[in-house]
């Protein structure tokens, strides 16, 4: 990379999402991966589900080795406008109604799928026990 890097915005950046021309943001830099499409021991599929967004995590949680990483300089071509990125979503889970054990017809449904092979076990075990000769 250059000493005076060209900045790129989001906008343009996620454009580039295809096997022929992908580019990736990883830590605020741009990424011009395309050459290394074939080359990616994980498979193109797995660099193009990166494209338009921060793929920074998703470099980071796969636990890239020191070879991986010296490499990326050489597909590095710039930096990323830190304010076009689009503001990151915090997952927040639907409010689910309040669970009341053994209060519900599920509960009942589960007991019974329990009860009901160890009761005919039961009566088998007795049926043997009263009608075996001595």
């Amino acid at each position: 990379m250059a000493s005076d890097p060209k900045i790129y915005n989001f906008q343009e950046v996620e454009t580039h999402n295809t096997t022929n021309d992908c580019w990736l943001i990883i830590s605020g830099k741009v990424y011009d991966v395309t050459p290394f499409m074939d080359e990616h021991p994980g498979g193109d599929d797995v660099l193009l589900s990166s494209t338009g967004k921060d793929a920074t995590n998703d470099f980071e949680d796969v636990g890239h080795s020191d070879n991986a990483r010296d490499m990326m300089d050489q597909y590095c071509i710039g930096k990323i406008d830190a304010n076009t990125l689009p503001a990151i979503r915090n997952y927040i889970p639907p409010q689910t109604p309040q669970y009341h054990h053994g209060k519900t017809p599920e509960f009942v449904f589960k007991v019974l799928q329990f009860l009901v092979p160890l009761l005919i076990l039961g009566v088998a075990f007795a049926a043997r026990h009263f009608t075996k000769k001595e």
